[in-house]
């Protein structure tokens, strides 16, 4: 078989892991031909085809972002995206396609299936964590990883200032990053998309802490967290190319809010893409792999809209569009182990 891959949405620890494991069993298993697209489906579309080799992914089980590029291109908003699509399938002369990415990119391949009926097989990745149908994406544990060092950092030097540290860590839709590196790392407020806060109860709290004698404070906020409704302003944010808005910065106005309301000095800390960059842990190193190998797996056995996803400790497959038909949050049960230590 000829098979064509690619990594679209954000740049992701552990995508060259996928990319290797691919090539590996599709090579020396099956004897397949695998192309690579540059640039995600930008590269589809213009055709920016590399064969992978044995040879080429050598030594890239570590590496972070992707050797093959990535993009938020989206061939079927172009007005000849599709037909450009079959065309590159044609030229060469594809038996199907493996698609790594996340919920924008994963409901593109289901469309390509659907509506095109591009034989493709999808592989889940973001660090947020928040993909229905798989327990887990790859990506996730570095990224909190990341962020729980930089909350266990940030303590000392909260204390040494006695001031209240806020960091902000992605989670546009879901606070898995945030929830999880807030329990792992001690903080004392974690503040997630999935519960809107109250800026009053936050400084209350806060405020309390330093009238029992702690004398700093850790608040964990993930980028898309909200205010209640008439709490606390937020300015609009500015939105990208595909109309979604570009978050980053409210733990700036929480701060804000916190030291005005306290009277103890607040500073910020916000990790941006750091969450994404560097070498992937352990843990999504083999996460990866085994799903790299599972979607080689099914293109083979011609499981066409299908993806590998973790259900407990086994790779099984199911439907692309089940992991698109929702986002999956953080549930009650797990946020209220956090709240044990700052409700």
């Amino acid at each position: 078989m000829r098979i064509g891959i690619l990594t679209g949405g954000g740049d992701c620890p552990g995508l060259n892991a996928v990319i290797r494991a691919v090539v590996r069993k599709g090579i020396s298993t099956y004897n397949h031909t695998i192309f690579g697209f540059r640039n995600g489906y930008q590269g589809l579309v213009s055709q920016q085809a590399v064969p992978l080799t044995l040879d080429s992914v050598r030594g890239i089980l570590h590496m972070g972002g992707t050797i093959l590029g990535t993009s938020r291109a989206d061939p079927l908003r172009e007005a000849d995206g599709a037909d450009r699509v079959k065309e590159a399938m044609e030229i060469h002369m594809l038996d199907g396609l493996i698609v790594i990415g996340g919920e924008g990119t994963l409901a593109t391949a289901w469309k390509l299936h659907t509506e095109l009926d591009v034989p493709v097989v999808a592989v889940p990745k973001t660090i947020d964590n928040d993909l229905a149908s798989t327990d887990r994406t790859f990506g996730f544990d570095t990224a909190v990883n990341i962020a729980t060092e930089a909350v266990d950092r940030l303590h000392s030097t909260a204390e040494a200032h006695q001031r209240v540290m806020v960091l902000e860590v992605m989670g546009r839709h879901a606070g898995w990053i945030a929830t999880h590196a807030g329990i792992a790392g001690g903080a004392d407020v974690i503040l997630i998309p999935e519960k809107p806060f109250d800026i009053v109860k936050v400084a209350r709290h806060l405020k309390r802490r330093a009238g029992l004698g702690r004398t700093f404070s850790i608040v964990v906020v993930a980028e898309g967290a909200q205010p209640l409704a008439g709490t606390m302003e937020i300015p609009e944010h500015d939105r990208d190319d595909y109309g979604r808005p570009r978050l980053g910065g409210i733990s700036q106005y929480i701060a804000a809010e916190i030291e005005q309301r306290t009277g103890i000095e607040t500073r910020v800390t916000i990790l941006g893409h750091v969450q994404r960059g560097g070498t992937p842990t352990p843990y999504d190193r083999v996460l990866a792999t085994q799903l790299g190998i599972a979607a080689i797996d099914l293109a083979s056995a011609g499981q066409w809209g299908m993806m590998a996803a973790l259900k407990g400790a086994e790779v099984a497959a199911v439907p692309i569009s089940e992991a698109t038909s929702h986002l999956k949050t953080v549930p009650d049960s797990l946020y209220a182990v956090a709240e044990v230590f700052f409700a």
